[in-house]
């Protein structure tokens, strides 16, 4: 467990919890968070349960540094494909249809590709991950076979891609899909281009490009960098924690950014010497920065 103060405060922040919140939640002191994350303490088993529940881990998962993928699988049928990287990558990622989409960074060395679905029986069959390895580039396309349509996998085929956090360079995603998340990227620029109607912002550090033209949700969990949204005569809505500090700035032609907070529309509450901006591009658009009621 020579790793493991520091898993704790890993799994704290990327839940956008302070250490004052989290002993409020599994019932201990702050003072017992402060001793377990600089090493001078150690949670017995009760607590070691707690804090895994809390973070939705297994307790393997708490105690290792491999941030692994491997939770046991909630699908009938899945495929899997690993890929050895050894520096950092540039990545080009084509999807095509898909139900739903988690791109993630995690500690190990591969990238893994998992595919999930309850449907599709000949999963291994019917759909074949390509990885290139050109120099500094990692392209990555799932490609559909044996007759099978985008529409069918856009109603039920899943896909968890899991990138080595010290390889990460620029990453691009193309896909279309219901729901996109992008979990714990800390590098210069993530792209996410296609028709996505929910898109998901985890434990991020990056300037964020969206592209799409689908009236989106946007949930910004927890972020540190730029949200920049480019859209074409769509409305979008963008849901913050209460406590996100961030700038807004409208550019294109005839778009609008208007603010809620609990379902009640406000005056602008974007601060301009915040360090994390949120940006609309695009025509004829709207987006609503929203905080939502917990």
């Amino acid at each position: 467990m020579t790793l493991f103060e520091d898993q704790i405060k890993h799994y704290r922040k990327q839940a956008g919890l302070s250490q004052e919140k989290m002993a409020e939640k599994i019932g201990v002191s702050r003072q017992a968070i402060t001793k377990w994350e600089n090493g001078t303490g150690t949670p017995d088993i009760s607590n070691l349960m707690a804090i895994a529940n809390l973070f939705q881990i297994s307790i393997d998962e708490l105690l290792s540094n491999e941030k692994t993928e491997s939770k046991k699988s909630d699908y009938i049928y899945e495929s899997r494909t690993e890929y050895d990287i050894d520096g950092k990558k540039d990545f080009d990622i084509k999807l095509g249809g898909a139900y739903k989409v988690d791109l993630k960074a995690y500690n190990g060395e591969k990238i893994v590709v998992e595919l999930f679905s309850n449907v599709y029986k000949n999963i291994q069959a019917d759909y074949k991950v390509k990885i290139d390895d050109i120099r500094h580039n990692i392209d990555i396309e799932l490609a559909r076979l044996n007759g099978v349509s985008e529409a069918i996998a856009k109603e039920s085929l899943v896909v968890n891609i899991n990138i080595p956090t010290q390889y990460i360079g620029r990453v691009e995603i193309s896909v279309n899909a219901g729901t996109l998340t992008v979990n714990d990227i800390e590098n210069e620029n993530i792209e996410i281009n296609g028709k996505i109607s929910e898109v998901a912002l985890k434990g991020n550090k990056s300037e964020i490009e969206i592209d799409s033209n689908l009236d989106m949700q946007i949930n910004v969990i927890s972020h540190e960098g730029a949200v920049e949204i480019n859209q074409l005569s769509a409305t979008s809505r963008l849901i913050i924690p209460e406590n996100f500090c961030f700038r807004s700035a409208k550019k294109g032609i005839a778009n609008t950014i208007y603010y809620e907070k609990y379902g009640k529309k406000v005056e602008s509450f974007s601060n301009d010497e915040s360090d994390n901006y949120i940006e609309l591009n695009g025509i004829k658009s709207e987006l609503v920065i929203a905080i939502d009621e917990a």
